[in-house]
């Protein structure tokens, strides 16, 4: 089973995670933070890995904290269950559309973190939530994670269609990623390490 479990506690937060790569998308998600929870549980259901979080974090502080904390033990969770990522396909990029938005992802698990994060939409809130959090939680999600992480969100007028594009586009990216390479069982290099 590709699965990991793993609990982080600080001062600022107190995070359970436990994940199955191999899921049907199901999960039970609360970090206190309602838009946050939402993106991470569209994540779930559209890339198919079974997640459960809870994240206890100092929120009368700000959301930052929970944020990038809830980044780096995903990161870390997702880079546990791959392993020694014998046999994935590696790669996966999706261009997804949402109403009048649109997101590019594209993955690389090929070992080494890289972030890049180019966001047309210069509404910076949701509520009370900065949007502009979201790159934190990715950097931090694709360090831990070892993975090189491309999102290009060109165009949208509304930033909630903008940012559940990013969330569903990075779902599905990483779905194909992390799938079982029915051709090739061997590890996804040239140099024969990841």
């Amino acid at each position: 089973m590709r699965t990991a479990s793993i609990s982080r506690k600080t001062r600022e937060t107190d995070i359970t995670l436990r994940l199955n790569l191999d899921g049907t998308g199901a999960h039970t998600i609360s970090t206190g933070v309602g838009f946050f929870d939402h993106m991470l549980e569209l994540f779930s259901r559209h890339s198919l890995i079974d997640l459960e979080l809870t994240c206890k974090g100092d929120l009368q502080v700000d959301y930052h904290h929970t944020v990038e904390d809830v980044g780096l033990v995903l990161g870390s969770a997702l880079d546990q269950a791959l392993g020694d990522r014998r046999g994935i396909r590696r790669y996966g990029f999706f261009m997804l559309p949402m109403d009048e938005a649109r997101a590019d992802v594209l993955v690389d698990l090929g070992g080494r973190p890289y972030l890049v994060w180019k966001i047309s939409h210069p509404e910076q809130h949701i509520r009370d939530f900065n949007v502009q959090l979201l790159e934190e939680f990715m950097r931090a999600f694709c360090t831990n994670a070892r993975m090189n992480l491309h999102v290009v969100q060109p165009y949208g007028a509304e930033v909630h269609h903008a940012y559940e594009a990013v969330f569903k586009g990075l779902a599905r990216a990483l779905r194909h990623a992390v799938e079982p390479d029915p051709r090739d069982h061997g590890i996804p290099s040239s140099k024969g390490t990841l």
